[in-house]
Formats: C-alpha cells, sequence, structure tokens
C-alpha cells in the first residue's frame, strides 16, 4: 500500500529499535520521521500532520504515557501505537484507555507493525476528514443570526413549523422566512442535509 501522503513518526530511546522500525515502514513507500525522546518529538511536530505516532511506553524523562497526555492537552489528534515490553501490560491497558490505537509488544513482527500502521493511517485520515468537515460546517453556520441559529435547532430536532413559531413567540410565516435564509446561508439541500451541518458544526452542543 503506496501511503507516501502519511507519515509514521517513530519516538524511542532505543536507536537499534528506531532503525529496525522504520526500515521496516519505509519498505512500504511511507514516509518515517525518527526521535530519541518526547520532548524532541514534540518540538519538531506540526498540528495536522497526517499519519501516526509509534510511541516507546518506558522511556528515561518523559515516558510513553506522559507524551501521550501532552498531546491531548496540545489538542492533538495523532493515532499512537504504543511500544511495550511484556511487563507492561497494565499500563498498555491505560493507554488503550487514554485513546492509543493499539499496542504492540517487542519485538514487533514485520507483519503486525505494518497492520496496525496501516490501520492507524486510516484512523487519522478518518480525524482529519472530521476535521475538515467540522471546519466547513462552522464556517456555513457563522454567517447565521441568533435567532436563524434557534430556529435552526429547533427544525433539525423535528419540531415543525408551528411548534418553533409558539416556542419563539413568533409567526409562521416568520419562520418559514428564517428556514429559507438559512437554507440559503449554508447551502443545505434538504433538512437531513442541514442535520448534517448542524452535527458536524457542533451547533447543538
Amino acid at each position: 500500500m503506496k501511503t507516501t501522503e502519511a507519515t509514521v513518526f517513530i519516538v524511542d530511546d532505543d536507536a537499534a529499535v528506531r532503525d529496525s522500525l522504520m526500515l521496516m515502514i519505509e519498505q512500504e513507500a511511507i514516509q518515517v520521521k525518527t526521535f530519541s525522546n518526547g520532548e524532541d518529538f514534540l518540538a519538531d511536530y506540526r498540528n495536522g500532520s497526517y499519519g501516526c505516532a509509534i510511541i516507546d511506553i518506558r522511556m528515561p524523562g518523559m515516558d510513553g504515557l506522559q507524551l501521550q497526555q501532552e498531546l491531548c492537552l496540545r489538542d492533538i489528534e495523532l493515532p499512537i501505537i504504543f511500544l511495550t515490553g511484556h511487563g507492561d501490560i497494565p499500563l498498555s491497558v491505560k493507554a488503550i484507555k487514554a485513546g492509543a490505537v493499539d499496542f504492540l509488544t517487542k519485538p514487533v513482527t514485520r507483519e503486525s507493525l505494518l497492520s496496525s500502521v496501516r490501520s492507524a493511517i486510516l484512523e487519522s485520515k478518518r480525524l482529519m476528514t472530521e476535521l475538515a468537515n467540522g471546519e466547513d460546517a462552522k464556517s456555513k453556520l457563522a454567517d447565521l443570526t441568533e435567532r436563524e441559529r434557534e430556529v435552526m435547532a429547533l427544525a433539525v430536532a423535528g419540531s415543525p413549523n408551528k411548534e418553533i413559531a409558539r416556542r419563539l413567540g413568533i409567526s409562521h410565516r416568520t419562520v418559514e422566512i428564517h428556514k429559507s435564509k438559512i437554507m440559503h446561508k449554508t447551502g443545505a439541500t434538504n433538512l437531513l442535509d442541514l442535520a448534517r451541518i448542524a452535527d458536524e458544526g457542533k451547533l447543538l452542543k
């Protein structure tokens, strides 16, 4: 699978492990960047990068779980695969609960590594699409007035025009005018499309 757009970030203090993983992944035409510690990775990483991170769970200084926490604090949605030793299963479970997509036990087989990397890259693509859709939806909702937002929220929740008019204290005709403007501003083709935009733009949160 040729995935040159993605980058796999390897963070491990063991140079031999870094080199071994990099060789296996680069043979699949996937770009790789390696780091000996979490601090160097954070200094180099640019938010929005597409791919995944393979992180050793036990490292001197900032360990894998601390790096995972730091990525969460920085709102970096990069799928993480943890590398663990045989005695690290409880830590691995904690890491998965905190959002890691997988953990691999050293020594890593080529088959399990590439399977995990491919899955993580697909997850990264899904997250990027979701983020892009959300930004697009928010831009469409940005021009709505407060009243139009109220009408839209009730409409996508399934309220008929008469109910919207009663709850907002406006006329049935005014509701229709608001809905027409909402459809025009958002570019929605129907109520289902409008509901999708409201959901992706977090209008109902």
